[in-house]
């Protein structure tokens, strides 16, 4: 059995008045990129990327240099495959849109290997430690016209107290896109809004330089935060070291960061406790594994970042299934030696309405795909709605 077709489908969803903002930049819409890998027994796998920038470049990464390499190739060896196609991309695409491309290709093989065997893909990956993975709110972005005044405060507050009513007992929230006084003032307002028993995250979106970094992770130490995700940008591994030696807060980071090379120089250089690589842009499954076992090597716990369609929050849960508590205990505790999976609340019907499958919140936790491969059913009628050309 072997490729027989790759075929690429962008999607593109407006979000209209629910336009949402960052510290970087607005999100008007939802975007990703799908790859549907199919076989010539007719075995279908999908795969994600192209989250972060505009789909169009990595769809073009695959039609036009890396799916002519791969059809008529075994489809069960992932690995290997990922190796070759790294290689031959070494030269121009050792970061971006090229291991985003690779990433969409490993993650659809990887679900095609484990239909073919009848198998989950955490199976394949080793086994998984659960079945759940308690999952943790990320909100309180900035809405589209930016007001730091009262007003924002209090619908903050509303929004924070609402997703605790729904069931997370973690939530992470935006800063970075305004003065630390007045990032501040929204950290104190959701924390005094969810009380001192919920987890309460903070993502800069790498909004400072080390400096303002540590000014701010003083305010934030002031409201138990517990952990400061991006503080600076990710070329910056000696501003990492500096916020990490200043803060008592534990520093998360690597969404940006590609393959087991940068995950080695950010591990090796002591720039974060928690490590997020993003497996629809890291370079997939067969190279999430390796980042996997350097982070344990060097004592950082893996949390996977998520962002985009449903098929990514598939792909994330099956690795999340086989991170093992770090460090070990008989009692893992959430984010202190226990993975969590991001769940992002605000409007995505590329993740809600994409699968025929359903992830539902249930006493806070998403339930790990059980079914062959990703374990997911793609709505081809969702694909095509969305589906805009290249």
């Amino acid at each position: 059995m072997r490729i027989s077709k790759v075929e690429t489908f962008i999607l593109r969803v407006p979000l209209g008045s629910k336009t949402f903002r960052s510290s970087q930049a607005r999100f008007p819409e939802r975007n990703s990129l799908l790859v549907r890998v199919t076989t010539s027994d007719g075995i279908v796998g999908w795969g994600e990327g192209g989250q972060y920038g505009p789909p169009e470049p990595v769809a073009a990464c695959i039609d036009r240099v890396l799916a002519p390499l791969i059809v008529d190739r075994p489809f069960s060896e992932p690995v290997r495959l990922w190796e070759q196609l790294y290689t031959h991309s070494r030269d121009f695409g050792q970061k971006g849109t090229y291991i985003e491309a690779l990433s969409a290709l490993d993650i659809a093989h990887w679900d095609i290997w484990g239909k073919a065997l009848g198998q989950p893909i955490h199976a394949l990956l080793g086994g998984a430690f659960r079945d759940r993975i308690q999952a943790y709110a990320t909100g309180c972005y900035y809405p589209e016209e930016i007001d730091a005044g009262s007003a924002s405060l209090d619908a903050l507050a509303a929004e924070a107290e609402e997703h605790v009513r729904s069931g997370f007992s973690t939530l992470k929230m935006k800063i970075g896109l305004l003065p630390v006084a007045a990032d501040g003032a929204r950290v104190a307002a959701v924390r005094k809004a969810i009380g001192p028993d919920v987890a309460l995250l903070v993502d800069a979106n790498h909004a400072y330089n080390a400096a303002g970094a540590i000014r701010m992770g003083r305010e934030l130490e002031r409201w138990q935060v517990s952990w400061f995700e991006e503080p600076v940008v990710p070329e910056d591994r000696s501003g990492y070291r500096r916020v990490r030696d200043a803060l008592s807060i534990p520093v998360a980071g690597g969404e940006c960061e590609f393959t087991r090379y940068g995950f080695r120089d950010l591990f090796e250089g002591e720039c974060v406790d928690i490590a997020q690589p993003d497996l629809c842009v890291c370079g997939g499954y067969s190279e999430w594994l390796k980042i996997q076992a350097l982070a344990s090597a060097h004592s950082v716990l893996t949390i996977p970042h998520v962002w985009g369609s449903g098929v990514a929050l598939a792909t994330a849960l099956h690795a999340l299934a086989v991170v093992p508590p770090t460090p070990h205990t008989d009692n893992p505790v959430p984010i202190q030696n226990e993975p969590v999976v991001e769940y992002d609340r605000q409007p995505n019907p590329l993740r809600d309405d994409l699968l025929v499958e359903i992830f539902a919140l249930e006493d806070g936790c998403l339930a790990v795909p059980s079914g062959h491969g990703l374990g997911i059913t793609v709505n081809d009628e969702v694909v095509n709605r969305y589906r805009t050309e290249a």
